[in-house]
């Protein structure tokens, strides 16, 4: 079963091949969701300082009984925190904020703070600070393995030449019709394990009708062929549901994708339409003020 599978990082860390992401879900609500899914049998849970539910996630782990050191709690420092002593203090305050003694995996969630998000400038000395951070936390075992989300090649270039230790994780945004194949490979090539957050594109691969005639070939939902592509590239996917039901069906992807529908998914053309959901929280004032005709 999927759930009780994992990859090894490169500081020989253990993460399970599944996990279950957070974004979106409101503090007050992600306790139950928490322990909806870990009821469900996950032992992977994803959240962020950016998602301000840190807090309900602690809570649902600690309600759920289910022992600390069987589950694998990320979290992600904020965009914004590119100085040494922003981010030491951020770390610290997640950890207060989950109500834990250690967090497993920490990520920079971004390269750039979110209202500058891909526009040229890569906070390369910013980024090295907030790496500091992590490396130190690290060392004093309040952080199991540190990462980053988001990163380009140059990004990950500036930590592997500068940095003390080199990312274990990158995560990214992957899923059919958006799979940033040359960056999976480069991470890969630096002993960098590729995670998938939004497999199911924010929601949008449930619209596509091919998508829909091949899951209906394999007797399966579109969200299970999704999350089936991304575990047969050796990505590490973070669907998100609040919902029971979906969270074991997201799960129960014991199948196997032929090599043919396979290419054939890898080959799907990019012209996803995400919806609301292309207004990321994280980076909502920069999308309200473009709106308002207030950034070019």
């Amino acid at each position: 079963m999927i759930l009780q599978d994992t990859f090894t990082l490169a500081n020989g860390v253990t993460i399970p091949k599944l996990g279950i992401g957070t974004w979106r879900i409101p503090d007050a609500e992600v306790t139950k969701v928490v322990r909806d899914a870990l009821d469900a049998g996950y032992r992977h849970i994803d959240t962020a300082q950016a998602y301000a539910n840190e807090h309900g996630v602690g809570g649902g782990l600690r309600s759920s009984g289910v022992d600390r050191g069987a589950v694998f709690i990320t979290t992600k420092l904020a965009a914004e925190s590119k100085t040494y002593a922003d981010a030491t203090s951020r770390i610290d305050g997640s950890l207060q904020a989950l109500g834990l003694d250690h967090i497993d995996l920490m990520l920079i969630h971004s390269p750039q703070p979110w209202d500058q998000f891909r526009e040229g400038e890569h906070f390369l000395e910013g980024n090295l600070e907030a790496w500091r951070a992590l490396e130190e936390a690290h060392r004093a075992g309040k952080i199991r393995a540190i990462g980053v989300s988001n990163f380009e090649r140059a990004d990950l270039d500036n930590l592997l030449d500068n940095g003390s230790l080199a990312p274990m994780v990158n995560q990214v945004l992957a899923h059919v019709g958006n799979t940033p194949f040359d960056l999976i490979d480069y991470s890969r090539s630096k002993g960098i394990l590729v995670e998938a957050y939004s497999p199911v594109a924010h929601g949008a691969a449930l619209n596509n009708a091919h998508l829909a005639t091949m899951a209906a070939r394999y007797g399966v939902s579109i969200a299970q062929l999704c999350i089936r592509y991304c575990l047969q590239l050796e990505l590490l996917p973070l669907p998100k549901t609040s919902n029971p039901a979906h969270m074991r069906d997201n799960a129960a992807v014991e199948f196997t994708i032929s090599d043919a529908d396979m290419a054939a998914l890898k080959g799907a053309a990019d012209n996803t339409d995400y919806g609301e959901a292309s207004a990321f929280p994280v980076f909502g004032k920069k999308r309200q003020a473009e709106r308002a005709g207030q950034v070019d």
